[in-house]
């Protein structure tokens, strides 16, 4: 081979490795990112890390309070009067009243009877016949019960229920009259009396003296006594029913 060739080849020689020499090898990130398995991997190594970031979200959301957070909530709150200070309106308490339960309108029921009873369209014809109230020609359904002595005198009338005295009235033919209107609606009144202790407006509380018992022109027969009625939905009812035993 002559000088020539030589040169030609060592030239070709040293342009290929120069050729070669110039190019770049990829670094170790690129080949693996040029693997088919690299993206869904990665994507689902994301999905895992924000599935479990969420449930850890949830979870401390869920947790109940320990003394010291519920202490902290608890001053942290505003009363009912702050709230009212502030102009917020405080949340509604539910506020459940107990009715009363009815008593015998006089100081000691045992001393007493009743001497005519309540008129019950359902009775028999014996409560029809002993309830009426006769007055000159007319015969009138008994609307409560008559309570009186058995030695005829006098007594104290007691308020059966609590409430507002709502009516004091002298009426000719039933005597004088006291309503007491309840809380929840109910009235009892009291007829035939004699002094009467209480005026129009009056608070009274369950047994309190009203008034004491008297005479009427419509039951005069029954000499001193107490006419006794209880209202409900403003329809009469029978106080026997509703009065405790003596």
């Amino acid at each position: 081979m002559n000088e020539q060739d030589k040169n030609k080849v060592n030239h070709d020689e040293s342009l290929k490795n120069k050729q070669g020499d110039s190019g770049v090898k990829p670094s170790s990130w690129r080949r693996m990112l040029s693997k088919r398995w690299v993206f869904p991997a990665v994507y689902t190594a994301a999905a895992a890390i924000i599935l479990t970031l969420v449930w850890v979200y949830q979870d401390a959301g869920q947790k109940p309070l320990n003394d010291e957070q519920t202490t902290a909530v608890s001053q942290q709150a505003p009363s009912g009067n702050e709230a009212a200070a502030n102009g917020d309106e405080p949340e509604a308490l539910e506020v459940v009243a107990s009715a009363e339960s009815l008593v015998w309108p006089v100081a000691n029921p045992g001393e007493v009877e009743v001497v005519k009873p309540f008129y019950d369209e359902n009775g028999t014809e014996e409560n029809h016949v002993a309830a009426m109230v006769q007055y000159n020609d007319t015969f009138t359904p008994n609307a409560g019960i008559d309570i009186a002595r058995e030695d005829n005198q006098t007594f104290e009338v007691k308020a059966a229920l609590g409430g507002e005295v709502t009516r004091v009235e002298d009426v000719a033919v039933l005597g004088k009259v006291v309503e007491v209107t309840s809380a929840d609606s109910r009235k009892t009144v009291y007829q035939s009396l004699g002094d009467v202790k209480v005026k129009q407006g009056d608070q009274v509380k369950q047994g309190d003296t009203l008034a004491t018992a008297g005479r009427s022109e419509i039951e005069k027969n029954l000499g001193n006594h107490v006419h006794f009625e209880v209202h409900e939905d403003g329809k009469p009812v029978n106080p026997t029913d509703l009065l405790p035993q003596r």
